[in-house]
């Protein structure tokens, strides 16, 4: 795996770890937001790279929601753009047919949304 991508998957396991701390500390929440900030021009590439397989393949009915969900955390910067792409994934995922898989993408919108709520 290129140094990059192993960066993007080591930051992106890094921050659903701390996503599922639900005693998180406020630093914590930072940590999260610099990680997504120092990639997430690499990030973006490779949620919309997901995405296209996704689109162009027949993955599971919660991986296109999750893809806009990577999307989303990618636009930190760009808070109407990440905006739309939450609002995305959670339009998809009301289609998502497991209840698990549902609850578990609408429980990390939420978290995102708060994050950008918080800023």
């Amino acid at each position: 795996m290129t140094d990059h991508r192993q960066l993007t998957v080591d930051l992106f396991n890094h921050t659903c770890s701390l996503l599922d701390n639900k005693n998180r500390t406020t630093e914590q929440d930072e940590e999260m937001v610099h990680a997504a900030l120092g990639r997430f021009s690499e990030s973006k590439y490779d949620a919309q790279l997901y995405l296209d397989a996704c689109t162009q393949n027949e993955f599971n009915d919660w991986d296109i929601p999750f893809a806009y969900e990577g999307l989303a955390m990618s636009c930190v910067k760009n808070p109407v753009k990440e905006k739309q792409y939450l609002a995305e994934a959670r339009q998809l995922g009301e289609k998502v047919a497991e209840e698990d898989d549902k609850q578990w993408l609408f429980t990390n919108l939420d978290e995102i949304t708060a994050i950008i709520d918080g800023k």
